[in-house]
């Protein structure tokens, strides 16, 4: 049997997930080097990147990666945060996650089935796959 999580923790993590949703660069670069996870994911498998880029927060994504946070991170449904990206329609979110490493085609759906879904074109030529 496992023991229940510490609240403190839980509310500390809350915290940190609110930050990324909000785009406190400035806070998350300072909870990450202080050792809080870079790729610290919540129940539902969303990683700080994943929240910031969903919510439209380049800022905050580069802060992230420049710490380690994989940008091809995908949650528990197979979404990456450069999915969302597009999904959202957040173009310099999406290039700081291009900037960092994220692959166009990794998950389910990747960026370049989301971006065919909804015809962006000049999204399929950035990623190579016009």
């Amino acid at each position: 049997m496992s023991e229940a999580p510490d609240p403190e923790v839980v509310d500390l993590a809350t915290k940190i997930f609110d930050l990324a949703r909000q785009g406190d660069a400035a806070a998350l670069a300072a909870y990450v080097d202080a050792g809080v996870p870079a790729n610290l994911t919540n129940d539902s498998g969303d990683s700080l990147v994943m929240l910031a880029a969903y919510h439209g927060h380049a800022g905050a994504v580069v802060a992230l990666v420049e710490r380690g946070a994989d940008t091809n991170r995908a949650n528990d449904r197979g979404q990456t945060p450069l999915a969302g990206a597009v999904f959202k329609g957040e173009d310099a979110v999406i290039r700081a996650l291009l900037d960092g490493g994220a692959d166009p085609a990794a998950g389910t759906p990747s960026a370049v089935d989301t971006a065919r879904m909804f015809g962006k074109a000049e999204l399929l030529q950035l990623f190579g796959a016009a």
